[in-house]
């Protein structure tokens, strides 16, 4: 849902809000009244405005005073000041510049400036917000992709660690090797997925399609996931077509997609319980996959945003989440022309569907 922007105008003179006001009518701004400079200063947090239209000719605190105030805050560095004077002289107009103003419009105040001005100003701080949301996701993404490289990285040095002792049983040397390749294989998905879907979001990535049969390519994924699922304790039980046929995919994607959604069914499901993996052919031509678990679910107001990138459903101890293996499987999908769903798993967990026509090259 759009909000409005949020414009404070602060001025000693009531009359001259409603000229703004006035002028500003139907442009969709909520706008903020301030009678003085130091109530506009005590009351800054409850009005968050996206730009400010300060006049400059105020008793006690004059514009200037007031700006140099708001632009020594950091928190309020960014919102544009727009000085409101009746001053011409150029030395006057440059002191307000130089208090920090961003721009400024002169009495009386003409209706058509106001408003390509104050726009103008809403772009700029626009533009500042969403580098600034840019700067906060790739500080998360980061953050998140340590966090998630650690774990696995972590196995690997404590299990090469431990292959150093004397004494190693061939039943313990074996499981540390084990979870060695589990946790590089962990790492290769991540690195995979990383690389992939940047080449899909730049457009760079061709896909390359060969007639598969969506049986061969399931059990090929069961396959690498045998060994993690084996030290869960967790039962995976395929339900595939009787019979062979072809669909026309990029096999290297679709099988990263299979992997995800079957490491993510790994990921969450209790020990001890089941996994399944079904595919079947569609008379109408294509395929739908689907991948059930018996984990926490996915609550219905997060069945949109897990598909972004590194948003999480339920935050799970000890679980890692870094947000990336089903915005790849989305984006992968849909480069495919096809489509990825989630649904509950009654009496408990969840059901990834993925459809795919037949007509996706």
């Amino acid at each position: 849902m759009d909000t409005k922007a949020s414009i404070l105008v602060i001025d000693d003179e009531p009359d001259n809000f409603d000229v703004v006001e006035t002028l500003l009518d139907g442009e969709n701004y909520q706008l903020y009244y301030a009678p003085s400079g130091k109530q506009a200063l005590e009351r800054l947090e409850s009005f968050h405005p996206d730009v400010i239209l300060l006049d400059v000719m105020m008793p006690e605190m004059d514009g200037m005073a007031v700006c140099r105030h708001i632009k020594s805050d950091p928190q309020w560095q960014a919102v544009p000041i727009i000085m409101v004077t009746a001053l011409t002289d150029k030395e006057d107009l440059a002191r307000s510049l130089a208090t920090g103003a961003d721009d400024f419009i002169s009495k009386p105040v003409n209706g058509v400036e106001l408003r390509a001005r104050v726009n103008s100003m809403l772009r700029i701080k626009q533009q500042y917000d969403n580098l600034q949301s840019l700067l906060k996701l790739r500080e998360d993404m980061v953050n998140m992709i340590v966090h998630d490289m650690r774990n696995p990285l972590s196995s690997i040095f404590l299990s090469t660690d431990i292959l150093r002792l004397p004494g190693l049983t061939p039943q313990k040397l074996q499981r540390k090797l084990e979870q060695i390749a589990i946790a590089s294989q962990q790492l290769q998905l991540l690195i995979d997925n990383l690389l992939i879907m940047a080449k899909l979001e730049s457009g760079k990535m061709i896909l390359n399609y060969s007639e598969v049969d969506i049986g061969d390519l399931c059990l090929l994924a069961v396959a690498d996931v045998e060994a993690i699922t084996a030290q869960k304790n967790l039962n995976l039980v395929t339900e595939l077509p009787k019979f062979k046929d072809n669909i026309k995919v990029d096999a290297s994607i679709f099988r990263r997609v299979l992997d995800n959604l079957l490491s993510n069914a790994i990921k969450f499901s209790p020990s001890n319980s089941e996994i399944i993996l079904r595919a079947e052919y569609l008379e109408l031509g294509g395929v739908k996959v689907q991948v059930a678990d018996s984990g926490p679910g996915v609550a219905k107001d997060l069945r949109q945003s897990i598909f972004e990138k590194y948003e999480i459903g339920n935050l799970m101890q000890n679980v890692s989440q870094i947000g990336l293996g089903l915005a790849f499987c989305k984006m992968a999908i849909e480069a495919h022309q096809g489509s990825i769903t989630v649904e509950d798993n009654h009496p408990r967990g969840t059901i990834f569907t993925v459809f795919l026509a037949n007509n996706a090259q």
